[in-house]
């Protein structure tokens, strides 16, 4: 089934207009008629001023490619930029506000913690608590599937590998779930966003009393290889935090919920896929590519150029709809059917390049576990209800799915 065309203007700033999911219909007019389009600022716009909206497969891998011309940190005379539409001051200072050679030296701190090694040894701990939450579905009576597993699992994920308290992980995922849902021009509306800032202020300084066998104990312990090997800053170990616990609680959890969404609504792909387990590794990329959780990214154009016939101008936003890239008929065949045999399957659900997501290797690890444990324990699921999204231009996600399991009879 393809998307209708809708040249219906979206506010694509204001988080409203995610109130009920992706604006496929928008994006399909874009990749074919205005690929790279200029976005007049709106009351909603941060920083009120106009952005570029970048929706093409192949134009966004070029960006993702170019990063002297297309910048993470800022460019022209800003003072602020990052990857948010929203000027932010701690452009140059947290990891996927950086560009190399400082952003290589920044992710080499963290990238040992998430090595396939590493992620691997997770693996009987993970399943064991996905059995722990399976057990707890209240059966012949409906529930919330994204409070009940998909929230929880990549939560309680995250803290282990932070070293984060497990008795903390509701209040903080709270405040990123409140501060998603709320009307803000920042990705995370301020007052839940310095509530996490002061949670992480405490815990990284708890790391330098007692450090642990975790990430966030060894990034305060670490020394950068670069400016003499300096250890890093309260503000950066504080930024580490508030960029790395959101992504791990949040993009994996819109994964799962609407992977799970989509699968039971298509049966007889359920069905091929009880069948057959080793389509599990496929099926884990269409979840991605289904949902890409993080939709867009910005840029900061760094000198003049020209873009696909565009005037772009040094000191330009540009934005990047990796979401709009992965429904791209020119590279997927049937972009809009949600197909757990895709092969190839070239999404960018997880980014590209320099910026490629640190967590993949733990986010496909749970969302292999998610599978395969619901797999063999439920024995028929029924949705109830439709979707319900998070209204949040940024993280893409449910808000809640409302559902009915019968379990298998060995598991009773």
């Amino acid at each position: 089934m393809n998307k209708a065309l809708d040249m219906t203007p979206v506010d694509l700033s204001d988080d409203k207009s995610f109130g009920n999911g992706f604006p496929h219909g928008f994006f399909t007019w874009l990749r074919e008629n205005d690929p790279v389009h200029w976005h007049e600022p709106t009351p909603k716009t941060p920083d009120g001023e106009g952005f570029w909206v970048v929706s093409r497969h192949g134009d966004i891998m070029e960006v993702l490619r170019t990063p002297e011309i297309f910048s993470s940190n800022t460019g022209g005379d800003r003072t602020g930029g990052g990857t948010t539409m929203k000027d932010e001051r701690a452009a140059g200072k947290i990891l996927n506000y950086t560009d190399d050679p400082h952003h290589r030296a920044l992710r080499s701190l963290v990238n040992k913690g998430f090595t396939n090694q590493a992620v691997g040894q997770l693996e009987t701990e993970l399943r064991r608590r996905a059995n722990l939450l399976i057990d707890d579905f209240p059966l012949g009576e409906a529930f919330d599937f994204i409070s009940h597993f998909s929230r929880e699992l990549p939560l309680q994920a995250i803290c282990i590998v932070l070293g984060v308290p497990q008795e903390d992980r509701l209040k903080l995922c709270d405040w990123i779930d409140q501060g998603l849902a709320a009307d803000s021009p920042n990705v995370l509306a301020k007052e839940f966003y310095l509530q996490i800032l002061a949670y992480a202020s405490e815990i990284v300084a708890e790391k330098r009393r007692h450090p642990q066998d975790d990430i966030l104990s060894k990034i305060v312990q670490a020394r950068l290889d670069e400016d003499d090997g300096r250890a890093l800053t309260d503000e950066e170990l504080v930024n580490f935090f508030v960029l790395l616990f959101p992504a791990g609680a949040e993009t994996t959890r819109g994964a799962i919920g609407g992977g799970m969404r989509a699968l039971i609504e298509h049966p007889g792909q359920l069905q091929q896929l009880r069948d057959d387990p080793a389509l599990v590794k496929s099926a884990i990329e269409e979840f991605v590519r289904w949902m890409t959780p993080s939709i867009y990214k910005r840029r900061t154009v760094t000198k003049d150029t020209e873009f696909h016939g565009r005037q772009l101008k040094r000191g330009d936003k540009l934005t990047i709809w990796e979401m709009s890239a992965n429904r791209d008929g020119e590279i997927f065949e049937r972009p809009f059917e949600f197909d757990i045999t895709r092969r190839p399957n070239r999404h960018i659900g997880f980014g590209f390049g320099a910026h490629v997501c640190l967590g993949a290797g733990l986010a496909r690890l749970e969302i292999r576990i998610a599978i395969e444990e619901l797999l063999a324990r439920i024995d028929q699921f029924e949705l109830l209800g439709g979707a319900h999204w998070v209204p949040n231009n940024r993280l893409l996600g449910l808000r809640n799915l409302q559902m009915n399991v019968t379990m298998k009879e060995q598991t009773l």
